[in-house]
């Protein structure tokens, strides 16, 4: 088998071996961490280094609620319901972890653009205090309050009775979930995407070994039940957290936090949140929209909830490397505007969301014509896969808008503009998706296919507002 791979590789001519030989070198190095600098040189090269390692963060993001709710099913529909119940609740907290996520990486990638690792280095003490400030009244009330929360968030007895602990322990420590998002926020800006990548392996890692010893009891661990989920999440993340401070510290990276830094700077904490409160916005009304959207669809009944929950989570998996194609057009954006390169900030956008395009637009294409397989490895109730597949072709056509749509958002946001996507959000999502939604579900008579059809409609027009607000450049003039 070697062999014939070899007679291969050499009956290959020159240039393409040299093509594939320096494609997997870059593949290595962006694994391994880069030294490159982002204003300089090739941007699809520049491109490539961030992207490959942000992708794979944000492939392994969503596997803390995976492992949590595979491991938890076991117990019961009372555990999953305490995961759900919870979940909802950190929303907050993800709301402003993001938020702050945003701003240190638009203002850490300004400083590195501008060679000044020192000013980037007070961003991330300021960043982080802000987390830690954040996290601790919402701490205190989750410790003190986790039953009663629990019962406004409308819990039976049965789940607060099982559940509170988890929700106590999650809450409590949100600071490793604030600092988890803060902290790979500045290594993103600062190009260090390959540390961000490492500190989720080794978070979920964590996670995935001790959730099954700290549930089930195995070995010397005691069993908790869905509170060792918790314990198990919590450890991991606090461990993840822990190698971000570490490396800081050591400068394994291009940012070094000396003794000096660790100081509060009002000033720099207030242009922070500043930035921040734009992300933060950004997420609680595009998460308040699906709010919004499930509603419409409950009026249909529980198979039409089923069969779109089951959609937009094969939806959101596979979007996920594209938000790290996105998050790479930020990190290019925040460090060429640094730089004074507005020109290549630019046109690095332009090639990263065309890439994502490519990308989408196959996965979408993949999904309108084999939805129904997909859906049937997850079901095959016969009241809930006709929703299932219906959604997800209706979706898959907006995949080519998405593409740019979260490319140019991202973009904004690493010049620091997050006023300008929440603006657009409020408005494509508030003002026209969620009426349209109504309109094609009721008046026309649609039922939730009309709620399906206004997804895909509203992704276009976030897309074509986002394109000219960009091609206009106002967030070459930002400040932070």
């Amino acid at each position: 088998m070697s062999g014939s791979l070899e007679l291969n590789t050499a009956a290959l001519p020159p240039e393409r071996k040299a093509g594939l030989a320096g494609l997997w070198s870059d593949l290595r190095e962006a694994i391994a961490g880069t030294q490159q600098d982002f204003t300089k040189g090739s941007i699809g090269r520049a491109i490539l280094l961030l992207a490959v390692p942000m992708v794979l963060e944000m492939s392994l993001e969503s596997l803390f609620a995976i492992c949590d709710v595979f491991f938890v099913s076991r117990l019961g529909s009372d555990a999953v319901a305490t995961v759900g119940l919870t979940e909802s609740m950190i929303t907050i907290i993800y709301a402003t972890g993001l938020g702050l996520s945003m701003a240190a990486t638009a203002t850490v990638a300004r400083r590195i653009g501008e060679k000044n690792p020192k000013a980037a280095a007070e961003t991330a003490v300021q960043a982080i205090a802000l987390g830690m400030a954040s996290s601790l009244p919402i701490g205190l009330i989750g410790l003190f309050f986790a039953p009663k929360l629990l019962h406004l968030m409308g819990a039976s007895d049965g789940i607060i009775h099982t559940g509170s602990r988890f929700t106590a322990i999650m809450l409590g420590g949100n600071v490793v979930i604030m600092l988890l998002f803060i902290i790979n926020g500045v290594f993103r800006g600062a190009g260090d995407a390959a540390i961000s990548m490492r500190v989720l392996w080794l978070a979920n890692f964590i996670n995935i070994i001790l959730d099954p010893c700290f549930i089930f009891g195995l070995g010397p661990f005691p069993r908790l039940g869905v509170t060792g989920a918790a314990v198990a999440t919590t450890i991991g993340r606090g461990t993840g957290v822990l190698f971000q401070v570490f490396t800081l510290l050591r400068a394994r990276g291009r940012i070094k936090v000396a003794r000096s830094e660790l100081q509060l700077n009002l000033r720099l904490m207030l242009r922070l949140l500043r930035i921040s409160f734009g992300g933060i916005f950004q997420f609680l009304i595009s998460t308040a929209s699906w709010i919004g959207m499930v509603r419409l669809i409950s009026s249909f009944g529980g198979a039409a909830v089923a069969g779109y929950t089951i959609a937009i989570r094969i939806i959101f998996f596979t979007i996920l490397p594209s938000w790290g194609l996105s998050n790479a057009a930020a990190t290019m954006v925040g460090q060429n505007l640094g730089a004074r390169k507005p020109d290549r900030a630019e046109r690095s956008v332009w090639v990263t969301g065309f890439c994502n395009m490519v990308f989408l637009a196959c996965v979408g294409i993949f999904f309108i014509f084999f939805a129904e397989p997909v859906i049937h490895l997850f079901t095959r109730q016969p009241d809930v896969v006709p929703y299932s597949v219906t959604c997800l072709r209706y979706i898959s056509f907006g995949y080519v808008a998405y593409g740019y749509g979260m490319v140019m958002v991202q973009a904004f946001n690493g010049a620091g503009d997050t006023g300008t996507p929440t603006v657009i959000n409020f408005f494509c999502y508030w003002l026209f998706q969620i009426p349209l939604a109504y309109t094609l579900a009721f008046p026309a008579k649609m039922g939730a296919n009309g709620v399906f059809l206004a997804i895909p409609i509203s992704a276009a027009l976030v897309a074509g507002i986002s394109m000219v607000l960009f091609r206009r450049g106002n967030w070459k003039k930002q400040r932070v």
